[in-house]
């Protein structure tokens, strides 16, 4: 009975993810990163319950009265599960570290945007997404077997048109200018407490370069996507330049404050800094000098670069 409980959550579990990645693929579909996750998260959750149920762990809710379980129900009397955040954290959770950073940032923006309306956060958090589909059919053959694999089912979009480097760049930042507060706030913070090595895991993030390929011999004409290996230096360059694409460094203004010193600008204080940010207009967010997070205001590499042109003009 049990074995086919588990069997049964298995399908389920497959066919949510499955769904979720062909409505990500769609394109006639909007709000596809929102119908991902949330498509995801049930998917994962029933994988994770048919995981418990074959290695016999009540994944049930109770409390214990005396030697007894009381098991919580609902109202129409069915036992209350464990969601999935309650199940990654369970000391017997088969997940590595990097997948589980992952599910919880996909659980965090969940709770951010099921209530409210967003737009254009595909593009913003997508290497997540793929992290997520990917770590799901690893996962899933290594739990139950790689006869249960749904690796063809988890494509790569088509893209019909090159994006030059500096179309990259304008559209980075039209979609950072559009990404609600709340969901740019929660990324900030859940990121600012991952360790580097964490932020790096591609069970956390997958991120994908596409390179245009020259080739010198007719049987290479058809090589689209060119894979690098993860300890040649061409990796060691594309990490570089995709940490540095994907997520902007930020600093709080004393940090900007010391680096300035640092650089031999001695005379220059926060006095100063206040004052050219103010006469610059900087935190106005047409100017994406910087962002707000939880009342604080961080400065990006762009002001820094004002910052460090004023200090050589007034000779500090």
């Amino acid at each position: 009975m049990g074995r086919s409980i588990s069997n049964e959550l298995l399908e389920k579990s497959k066919e949510a993810m499955v769904s979720a990645v062909q409505i990500y693929n769609n394109p006639l579909i909007k709000f596809k990163s929102e119908m991902f996750i949330i498509t995801s998260i049930i998917s994962w959750t029933y994988l994770m319950h048919a995981y418990y149920r074959k290695k016999g762990i009540d994944y049930r809710y109770f409390r214990m009265q005396g030697k007894q379980k009381r098991y919580d129900r609902t109202k129409n009397g069915a036992y209350k599960h464990w969601e999935l955040e309650r199940c990654i954290n369970e000391k017997s959770s088969p997940l590595d570290n990097g997948t589980a950073n992952n599910l919880r940032f996909l659980i965090g923006i969940r709770h951010e945007i099921e209530h409210q309306k967003t737009d254009r956060i595909d593009e913003y958090i997508g290497a997540k997404l793929q992290a997520c589909a990917l770590n799901y059919n690893r996962k899933l053959v290594k739990m139950f077997g790689k006869k249960h694999s749904i690796r063809d089912n988890l494509s790569l979009a088509i893209q019909f048109s090159p994006i030059s480097q500096n179309q990259e760049k304008t559209l980075r930042e039209e979609y950072e200018k559009d990404i609600p507060n709340n969901v740019r706030n929660f990324i900030t913070e859940f990121e600012s407490e991952l360790q580097e090595e964490e932020l790096k895991s591609l069970y956390y993030s997958y991120k994908i370069v596409y390179i245009p390929i020259s080739v010198n011999r007719a049987n290479q004409a058809d090589k689209a996507i060119e894979f690098i290996s993860p300890d040649s230096e061409k990796a060691k360059n594309v990490e570089h330049v995709l940490v540095k694409a994907v997520e902007k460094k930020k600093y709080l203004p004393g940090e900007i404050v010391n680096m300035m010193k640092d650089e031999g600008y001695s005379k220059f204080s926060m006095h100063y800094h206040t004052q050219l940010w103010k006469s610059k207009d900087g935190k106005n967010t047409k100017h994406n000098y910087g962002v707000k997070v939880s009342k604080q205001w961080y400065w990006y590499e762009s002001w820094v670069d004002v910052v460090r042109q004023y200090c050589k003009q007034n000779k500090f």
